[in-house]
């Protein structure tokens, strides 16, 4: 029978997981409570959540919360980054904060209701930021607008240059 504490926790849990859009799942075996709430502290300054769970609170809250792929990455000791903006972010500012401490070992994540394996979670972080993504479709967009323009004024341009040194000769002769 689940005690009201447990109930509580769950609530709370599925409630987070309902918020955040992209999760990452870790092992955080080796660590002390102090780098434990380093790591959280340094993780809150970035406005990412991190929480160390039970396994089996954290797959009733993730099925409550319409996140199956979850419970597969919930095995051994447990803790949860979570964010609700850009994934990249996440696991750039999540990776950053454990590489200081070996022990820490990610397992996998979930990204917008998609599971994904550690090797993606890293390659996660090595893209580049939104908006230099964003900066970069603009660039590549208006990059063959500029040609283009270039290429049809060019022969408005040349006829200039011609009347131009046309007038020029007429005024010498």
């Amino acid at each position: 029978m689940p005690t009201e504490a447990k109930r509580a926790t769950v609530a709370e849990l599925t409630t987070i997981l309902e918020a955040s859009t992209s999760s990452i799942v870790a092992d955080y075996r080796g660590l002390k409570v102090s780098e434990i709430s380093a790591v959280r502290r340094s993780l809150r300054e970035k406005g990412i959540g991190y929480h160390v769970v039970k396994n089996r609170l954290a797959r009733i809250a993730a099925e409550q919360a319409g996140i199956a792929e979850l419970s597969p990455l919930l095995q051994g000791p447990t803790a949860l980054a979570l964010g609700t903006d850009d994934e990249a972010r996440l696991a750039r500012v999540f990776l950053d904060a454990i590489r200081p401490y070996k022990s820490v070992v990610v397992r996998g994540g979930v990204i917008r209701g998609r599971r994904i394996d550690a090797d993606a979670v890293t390659r996660l972080a090595e893209l580049p930021s939104r908006e230099v993504l964003l900066a970069q479709l603009a660039g590549a967009i208006a990059a063959p607008l500029g040609t283009m323009a270039g290429l049809l004024s060019a022969p408005l341009r040349n006829l200039g240059n011609g009347l131009s040194q046309l007038a020029e000769q007429r005024a010498q002769a």
